[in-house]
Order: C-alpha cells, then structure tokens, then sequence
C-alpha cells in the first residue's frame, strides 16, 4: 500500500503542512493512520479526496460547502450555481463601485459635467482597472471608500451641482491667471482654500498635504484630467498644481 507523509503530500499538492493539519481538524481530511509521534500518513483515497477539495476551493466555495459536496448532502451542480449567482450579484456590485470612484474623481477634479445617472455606468474594463489602482494608489481605499459613502448621501440636486462647483473655482483661477497673479500669491490661495474645503467635503475627510499635492500632480500627470483642464486654458493645469502645492506648502 503506497502511503505518503505529510511533508510528502504538502509538496505533491503544492500546499502547506498547516493546510493539511488544518483540514484534518475539522474533518475535512483525515489521514489514513497515525505513526509514530501523531506522523500522519496518507493514501490514494486520501489524496483523490485532497484534489477534490482543492478543485472546489479553486471554484471559490467555502470549506463548509465542500464538505457538504463530499459527504453527498449537497449536489455540486446546484452549489455550483448558487456560488456562480453570488458572484455574478458581487461583480455587479464591483462594477458600480468602480464606476462610482471614476465618476467621483472625474467630479471633484472639476471635470466636465455628467448626469448623475451616468455616474454609475459601466466602464472599459482597462479603463475601470486604472482608475480603481490610481485612487487607491494616491489616496488609499479608505478615502476610496468615503468618497463613495458621501457621493451616495448626495440628492439628485447636490450631485448636479458638484461640477458647477468646480467650474467656478477653475473661472476664478483663471481670471487671477490671467491678471498676471502666481500661484502663490494671497488671491489665488483664498480660491484654492475653497477648493481644498470642497475637496473635503466630498471625500469625507481633510486631505493631508501630502494626499492634495497628488490631487494636484493629477492635473499635470494623468492626461484625460490634464486635457480637462487644459480646456480652461492653456498651461491651466500646471497653474493649479502649483497653487494646490503652494497651499499644501503653507497651510497643510
């Protein structure tokens, strides 16, 4: 009879001891025999057995479920569905949260403007992956997260009037621009300090000096936000970053 030990086993089905011993304490894989100083020893039902955890858990279902399956108290086909189900309503709930972060930043960098009910619209999926990773990236997911909470408190009325908002604040920037004032100077940070307050507002938080000078490089780095603001003027983009660093500088 061919037998294997745990070390054995764990290196044949690329798992680890702990998983073994685990399965092992709440029935889920028992070993064949027990040697010498509780050395478990499996065989080939006990390996069949193993792969077929292993296939299931690939599937996605629970350890309970899969012992459900292997003891013959739930067919496969049906966990099978019931597990494509849950994942088909978690997709779609992914897929709006995304949709909703892309639109939430989109919206507080002063984008153009966008029904509300677009907002929550489906994405390319390159599109929708790069927006997910570049919020985390120079936020984190909590201010992911808030920002997603406050969007969804907003009234049809208030989420209209986010653009406005921004588009204000962009004309009298621009104004100041063209008067020949530098981003730091007094007037163009008494605006910025209303967008700094409207950038807290809608994330839910006060953005650190570190987190709105990369709101800043946004403008300059990312070129969908660049040409935005570029559509204000030319070199408007810059202008803005260096009135948020200016202010992160000073204030933050």
């Amino acid at each position: 009879m061919d037998v294997w030990t745990t070390a054995e086993v764990a290196r044949l089905a690329g798992v680890s001891a702990r998983t073994l011993r685990h399965y092992d304490a709440i029935g889920l894989l028992e070993p064949a025999s027990h040697g010498h100083g509780g050395l478990r020893r499996y065989g080939r039902p006990e390996l069949l057995r193993l792969q077929q955890i292993l296939l299931l858990k690939r599937l996605g279902l629970r350890l309970d479920v899969v012992a459900e399956i292997l003891q013959g108290d739930l067919d496969p086909v049906d966990a099978l569905k019931r597990h494509a189900a849950e994942i088909d309503t978690e997709r779609t709930r992914l897929d709006r949260l995304a949709a909703t972060v892309e639109a939430t930043i989109r919206q507080l960098e002063g984008g153009q403007p966008m029904a509300p009910e677009t907002w929550f619209g489906g994405l390319d999926p390159a599109t929708e992956a790069h927006y997910r990773d570049e919020a985390r990236r120079r936020w984190g997911q909590a201010v992911v997260e808030r920002a997603w909470e406050t969007l969804q408190d907003l009234t049809p009325e208030e989420r209209r009037a986010i653009p406005e908002a921004f588009n204000d604040i962009n004309a009298r920037l621009s104004a100041l621009r063209q008067a020949g004032k530098a981003a730091d100077d007094p007037d163009v940070q008494e605006v910025v300090v209303d967008h700094y307050r409207l950038i807290a507002k809608h994330w839910g938080d006060q953005p650190t000096a570190e987190a709105y000078r990369g709101l800043g490089a946004l403008y300059t780095d990312e070129p969908r936000f660049k040409d935005t603001y570029e559509q204000v003027g030319d070199g408007f983009a810059a202008y803005m970053r260096a009135a948020m660093d200016a202010y992160a500088e000073a204030s933050l």
